[in-house]
C-alpha cells in the first residue's frame, strides 16, 4: 500500500494497514534543525506532500518571514519577529482606518503570475498524497488588514466597509481555490483560526451567517472537481465540528486537547477524518516520551483506527524524542 492509497483509505474510513503519517514544521525548526528533520522523514517517512508549485511575489514584500526583525508580506502588513523561527505577530494593519479602503488594492500579482507549471508533474511522479497549501484565510485575513480588535468591533456593530472587504477577499480566494481545482492534486487544504482556549472567537450564529456560506463555495468547487477538502483551525471549534462536515469538509485539523476529545469521538469519528493533532502547547514541548505516546493511545481509543491521520507539529521547543515518540506511537510502538 502506498501513501496516496493510504490516504484515500483513511478519507474513505476503510483499513490501512497503518494511519498515514504528517509532519508539520515551523520555520525555525526547518532553519535550526535540519539534520533532525532529515533523520525523523527519513525513519518516518510522510505519506502527505506539497506539489511543486511558485507563487508570485507580492508588490509590497519586503524581508524574510522567520527572521528576527520585520518583514512586509504581500497585503502590505508589517510583521514583527521577536524569536527567530518564529511567524511574527501584525503590528502595522494597513486598513486601520476605512478610508484606506478606497484605495486598497488586494495582491492579484500573487496568483495572477503564480507558476502552477509542475504541480501536475510532480503529482505523477510522486507515491505521496499530494495536499495543495493554498493561503485561503478570510477570517484571519481580516484580522491581519484590520486588527483583531477592529474587526470584533466591525462584526459586533454589522460595520458595512468590513463587509465590503471580506466581498474583496472572498473573490481572490475563489480564484486562488479553482486554480487549484484545475489540478491534479488530491486534496487542497484551507484554513481560518477560529478557537480561543475554551470557545469560538465570536457567536457560532454568527459565524453561520457570514463565514459559513464563504467556506461551503470553496468545498463545492472543490468536491466538484474530485479534490478532498482539508481544513485547520487553531483553538476549541467544537461548535462548528458539524458545520464543517455539513458543507463537504473531509478532513479537519484541529486542537483536540483544547476540547472534550472522547465527545468529538463519539460525535463524528466515522463522519469526517481527524488529521491530527497531538497537545503541541504543553505535551510535545513539556512532556516525556512516555506521556507523549499515552496520549496518541487516548487519541486512538477516543477516535478509533479508522478515519484518523497521524499528525503533529515540530516547534523549536519540540524535542525530537517526542516527534520520534508520536510515530512510534501511531505504528504501534
Amino acid at each position: 500500500m502506498d501513501s496516496r492509497e493510504r490516504v484515500k483509505k483513511t478519507l474513505a474510513f476503510e483499513e490501512v494497514d497503518r494511519p498515514p503519517r504528517d509532519l508539520w514544521t515551523l520555520p525555525g525548526t526547518e532553519l535550526l534543525c535540519q539534520d533532525d528533520l532529515e533523520a525523523i522523514k527519513e525513519k518516518y517517512p510522510p505519506d502527505i506532500a506539497a506539489p511543486r508549485f511558485r507563487y508570485g511575489r507580492g508588490e509590497r514584500e519586503r524581508g524574510r518571514v522567520g527572521m528576527v526583525g520585520e518583514y512586509v508580506d504581500e497585503w502590505g502588513c508589517r510583521w514583527q519577529v521577536s524569536q527567530l523561527g518564529l511567524i511574527g505577530e501584525v503590528k502595522e494593519p494597513p486598513l486601520r482606518g476605512w478610508q484606506q479602503l478606497r484605495t486598497y488594492k488586494l495582491p492579484w500579482e500573487v496568483l495572477k503570475e503564480a507558476d502552477l507549471s509542475e504541480v501536475n508533474r510532480s503529482c505523477e511522479e510522486s507515491s505521496c498524497y499530494i495536499l495543495a497549501p493554498t493561503r485561503v484565510r478570510p477570517f484571519e485575513r481580516l484580522q491581519f488588514l484590520r486588527g483583531t480588535e477592529n474587526v470584533l468591533i466591525d462584526l459586533a456593530l454589522g460595520t458595512k466597509e468590513l463587509f465590503t472587504l471580506l466581498e474583496m477577499l472572498h473573490e481572490y480566494y475563489l480564484y486562488e481555490i479553482k486554480l487549484w481545482a484545475q489540478t491534479a492534486v488530491d486534496g487542497v487544504f484551507f484554513m481560518d483560526d477560529w478557537g480561543s482556549q475554551t470557545a469560538l472567537l465570536i457567536s457560532p450564529k454568527q459565524w453561520r451567517e457570514i463565514f459559513k456560506p464563504l467556506y461551503r463555495e470553496y468545498c463545492a468547487i472543490l468536491r466538484e472537481a474530485g479534490k478532498a477538502v482539508f481544513f485547520h483551525s487553531d483553538g476549541n471549534i467544537e461548535a462548528i465540528y458539524p458545520d464543517l462536515i455539513e458543507i463537504g469538509v473531509n478532513a479537519i485539523n484541529s486542537q483536540l486537547f483544547c476540547m472534550d476529545l472522547e465527545k468529538l469521538g463519539s460525535l463524528y469519528a466515522g463522519k469526517v477524518v481527524f488529521w491530527g493533532e497531538i497537545d503541541r502547547q504543553h505535551l510535545l514541548p513539556f512532556g516525556t516520551p512516555e506521556e507523549v505516546r499515552a496520549a496518541v493511545r487516548r487519541v486512538q481509543k477516543a477516535l478509533g483506527n479508522r478515519g484518523v491521520i497521524a499528525q503533529c507539529e515540530w516547534g523549536l521547543d519540540v524535542p525530537r524524542k517526542n516527534i520520534e515518540a508520536v510515530f512510534e506511537a501511531w505504528q504501534g510502538g
